[in-house]
């Protein structure tokens, strides 16, 4: 599976951003956001299974983002709300057959999408 992250941008502290991964071929596969901000190691943001009905998120975007997923357009959204400045990072969306929290967890992985929150 090819993966297309997009919707990465600048955006001041407080505002909202939305974050599209676009899979070719099958949308059978659990599908997460990583980040990884300069200097520091790629940390796990959320995931979702295949069909919606499981995800997860790390504790720091808790309340604060959504991911979702919509199978007829073999896309996954991360909707970002209250973004603070320690959220700016490189998204990268990963897919997988299993599901889990951990980057090694996924063999497939988009490009990136740089996220930029101004304080």
């Amino acid at each position: 599976v090819q993966l297309q992250a997009s919707g990465g941008g600048l955006v001041q502290a407080g505002g909202s951003l939305r974050l599209s991964c676009a899979a070719s071929g099958s949308s059978n596969y659990n599908m997460a956001w990583f980040r990884q901000a300069p200097g520091k190691e790629r940390e796990f943001v959320t995931a979702i299974s295949w069909n919606g009905g499981i995800t997860s998120y790390a504790d720091s975007v808790k309340g604060r983002f959504t991911i979702s997923r919509d199978n007829a357009k073999n896309t996954v959204y991360l909707q970002m709300n209250s973004l603070k400045p320690e959220d700016t990072a490189v998204y990268y969306c990963a897919a997988d057959h299993i599901y889990g929290t951990l980057p090694n967890r996924y063999g497939y992985w988009g490009q990136g999408t740089l996220v930029t929150v101004s304080s």
